[in-house]
Order: C-alpha cells, then sequence, then structure tokens
C-alpha cells in the first residue's frame, strides 16, 4: 500500500529535492473512516505524500497531494499527515513546501475532514515567522482549501491547470467562466495578493529551489545564505535609465545580478523581491513608475503614487522580512497618494499599516532616494523619521513637502510668471534639493547611482551586528 514512485504526486517531489535525498514518511497510511463503502476503496498514503528531502543540500519538508486517489481529497488521516509534517519542519527548523492539487473535502469524512481543514489551518498559524512556508498549485484549490496557500509565506500556480478559488467562477453573481475565469491562475495572480508568480511546473519547481537557497531556513537562522562570488565595488552602469522599473536596477546592483522578485503580478506599481548582497540576503520594497520586459520595452507606466494595492504588498514583504531578520532596503521614487474611489475606500487604512510595519520593524533598514521623494507619501517609505538606519540619496534626487514649482504657484498665486519661476528656483534649492535635506540631518549620504552597489554592502555589513533596544548591562564604567 506504499506510495507509487510512478505517481504525479511523487514525481513533483522527485523533481524538486536534491537527487535521492527524499525520505518518505506515513507511506503506509490509509484512510481510517469505513462510511459509504470507503473501506471497500484502494487509498494509499491517503492522497497525499509526505516526507523531507534537501535542497542545495538543506533540509525541507514536504507534501504533496496525490489526485489520482479520491481526487487528493481532505480526509482525517491525509490531514494529520500534513500537520505531522508542520510539527517535525518546526522541531528541525526547516521550510515545508506544499504541493497542492485537491478536490477539496473528502464527502465520506465529513465532520472529521472539518477537523482536518482546521487542524492544517492551525498548524500553518502555529509556524509563521518560524520557518518558511512555500505552496504550488498544479491542480485544484477550491473553498476552504484555498485559505491553505493564502495563509503560506509564498505561494506559485501553474499556468494551465493550476485553479485557485473561494467559489467557482460560474457561482460569482454576473458572472460565467466564459466571461472571467476568477479561478485562473492569470487572475488568481494579479488579483488576490497571495501568488508569487506563476509558470509551467518545471518554471515554478526552480523558483522554488531559488527561493528556499535565498532565505534562512527558520527565524533562528542566518541572512547570510550564501558565499559572494562577485565584485564588491562593481560599479553599476546605467542606473539613472533603469530608475522608473526597480526590478532592472536591483538586478544591477545584487550578487551576480540575481533578484528574486515577488508577487510580480500583483500591485506593479510596487516592487518587492529578495537578492543578495555580498552573500547576505536582503529584502526590497521600491516604488515603479515604468514596467519593461525581458527585452527591454516599456510595456506599462505609472503614477509615483502610493496605492492601497502596493502598499499592503510592501507591508505583507516587510513584515516577513522582520519576522526572520532579513534586512530590508526601499528605493523610494514618489511623489503622493493615488487618486481614485478605491483609494478614499482603502488607503487610509492600508496607509497605517504600512507606517506600523516600517517603524516596528528591528531588522536593519536602508532607504536609497532614486528620484522623487515628496510629501507625506516619501515619509511613509521607510524614511529616517519611521527609523530608517541610513538614508541614501542619488546626485539629483529631489526631496521636500512638493515640487518647487507647484509650491510657488501656492505661496504667490497672484504674482505673475517670472515671479513665480524665480520663487520655485529658491523653493528648489532652500526645500526641495537633496541637500537641504541632508543639511537638516534626513539624508545621510549623497551617492554617484555608479557607486549603489559598494555603499549598500557596507551599510548592510555595519548593521549584521545590529542590536533593537537598549542592550543588557550591569552598569557603566565612569
Amino acid at each position: 500500500m506504499n506510495s507509487s514512485n510512478d505517481s504525479l504526486a511523487m514525481q513533483r517531489i522527485t523533481r524538486l529535492v536534491d537527487e535521492n535525498s527524499f525520505m518518505e514518511t506515513g507511506s503506509l497510511v490509509t484512510a481510517r473512516n469505513t462510511d459509504f463503502n470507503l473501506a471497500d476503496m484502494n487509498t494509499p498514503s491517503d492522497g497525499v505524500i509526505t516526507g523531507h528531502g534537501l535542497i542545495e543540500g538543506s533540509l525541507v519538508f514536504v507534501y504533496s497531494q496525490d489526485a489520482s486517489v479520491l481526487g487528493g481529497t481532505i480526509g482525517e488521516m491525509h490531514a494529520k499527515k500534513i500537520a505531522a509534517v508542520y510539527d517535525m519542519a518546526m522541531k528541525m527548523g526547516a521550510p515545508v513546501i506544499g504541493f497542492i492539487d485537491c478536490a477539496g473535502m473528502r464527502l465520506q469524512e465529513s465532520v472529521d475532514a472539518l477537523d482536518g481543514f482546521g487542524q492544517i489551518y492551525a498548524k500553518e498559524a502555529a509556524a509563521s515567522g518560524i520557518i518558511p512556508q512555500i505552496a504550488a498549485v498544479f491542480g485544484s484549490c477550491g473553498g476552504g482549501m484555498a485559505v491553505v496557500p493564502a495563509l503560506c509565506d509564498f505561494a506559485f500556480i501553474e499556468k494551465d491547470h493550476g485553479k485557485m478559488f473561494i467559489n467557482s467562477p460560474n457561482a460569482v453573481e454576473g458572472n460565467r467562466i466564459e466571461k472571467c475565469d476568477t479561478s485562473a491562475a492569470a487572475f488568481q495572480s494579479s488579483e488576490n495578493g497571495c501568488i508569487d508568480a506563476v509558470g509551467t511546473e518545471d518554471e515554478i519547481l526552480c523558483r522554488i529551489r531559488q527561493l528556499v537557497g535565498m532565505l534562512p531556513l527558520s527565524n533562528d537562522g542566518s541572512c547570510y545564505t550564501e558565499k559572494c562570488t562577485d565584485d564588491l565595488n562593481r560599479v553599476c552602469e546605467n542606473m539613472e535609465q533603469m530608475k522608473g522599473d526597480p526590478a532592472f536596477l536591483l538586478g544591477e546592483i545584487a550578487d551576480n545580478h540575481v533578484f528574486l522578485e515577488t508577487k510580480r503580478d500583483y500591485a506593479r506599481n510596487m516592487v518587492t523581491g529578495f537578492l543578495r548582497l555580498n552573500g547576505m540576503t536582503v529584502g526590497a520594497v521600491a516604488n515603479r513608475t515604468e514596467l519593461y520586459d525581458e527585452e527591454g520595452k516599456l510595456t506599462e507606466t505609472f503614477d509615483a503614487a502610493l496605492s492601497a494595492k502596493g502598499c499592503n504588498k510592501a507591508t505583507d514583504f516587510v513584515r516577513y522580512c522582520d519576522a526572520f531578520d532579513i534586512p530590508v532596503l526601499t528605493l523610494t521614487n514618489v511623489k503622493g497618494f493615488r487618486t481614485c474611489m478605491y483609494a478614499e475606500k482603502h488607503l487610509a487604512r492600508a496607509l497605517a499599516q504600512m507606517v506600523s510595519v516600517f517603524a516596528s520593524a528591528t531588522c536593519p533598514k536602508v532607504n536609497l532616494i532614486t528620484g522623487d521623494a515628496f510629501g507625506s507619501a516619501s515619509v511613509i517609505m521607510n524614511s529616517k523619521s519611521l527609523g530608517a538606519d541610513f538614508v541614501y540619496a542619488w546626485e539629483g534626487a529631489r526631496t521636500g513637502m512638493m515640487d518647487a514649482e507647484l509650491a510657488a504657484k501656492i505661496m504667490y498665486a497672484d504674482a505673475p510668471a517670472d515671479v513665480i519661476s524665480e520663487k520655485a528656483k529658491a523653493y528648489g534649492d532652500l526645500q526641495g534639493s537633496v541637500m537641504a535635506a541632508a543639511r537638516r540631518g534626513y539624508v545621510d549620504l549623497v551617492l554617484a547611482p555608479a557607486d549603489t552597489r559598494k555603499y549598500l554592502v557596507a551599510a548592510f555589513e555595519l548593521l549584521f551586528t545590529k542590536c533593537a533596544g537598549i542592550p543588557d548591562k550591569k552598569h557603566g564604567t565612569k
């Protein structure tokens, strides 16, 4: 009754982990319930393969639902196996990776299946902030099962066969699946805020391996995840041309040009993701005004404004980084707030949560102003006021309450054009330049864009031993 090595669920695991490293647990478990002729059905491993293996030599725990066994539905023993994986992972301080391919709750087990859902939810909640949790949706993931990847830190969905939904598309009032498939990978990736990337199975497995290699294995792990083989003083070319799309900028400054973007289809005006600087994993949050494809063609533009969805995306990401003591780098290029009805309904709360997470985060925090940093929107982007350890700015960056010309028009509304022009220049010099902010201590260093990498490497090296709060001592020495 043990699991077949030919099952798709097992194949996914063996393609994920290092060769010959997977050890299955609970392979002899079967369904315990006998109602509705369930005892007469063949239920090897009760529809889920569980165990542990290695990714680049690092321990990971894995569960993979087997849709060939009762549709991969969750029953009593199925859930207990997943819960046991979580228990072992938390004891060992290692990530949990779940492959979801599930027809939902097993009807033959009813209340036992409901309790199973609750057990899985509880284990995910308990593990949150202790170990990384990663999910990949390879088949159906509907109803209560959709909560599982949403509770994970990172989630992926297969582009053709992955389906994630709370209610089926046809159950949504005014919608038909032919009109809008709300369960499809493209919709979920861009709308629900849980999905980090869409791709083929092989692309997702590769992405998970990259992610595991980039993250501390637990909240006791080190943010130094790899030895650096890149030049620490490497000059970064064409940085000013990249500032509209910080994904390219972050790739340029990162060790070996590797930047792993998260939630890339959701709230695309805000960029989040991971890079390494001298082997240290750093989380990045950045404002985006331009989006380029892989061929370098401009595909979309955005206002330099904070949006509710963008703030929520940044807040969740910074909260994760702080839980695992991963340093945070912010790239600021913002002029204000999104203006629309949705923003008026949701933005104030989203801004408040973003302020709270930046102000309370004790991990190392560095802010780099790459373009404009105007108004209270710039304050919220990890400013010195909110506790940034260092604030750097590129030469030519602008800071202040607002654009100098607009400020002059407000202050001298009835003045002629030449007076407004004169006052705008004066305002820019006195209140709207990065040097004005630096003279007041709000910016620590003004640097050339080409020197960005070496200064950021040095900053995070210094902050590696950062101690939050007041260090314990018996008494002073004088």
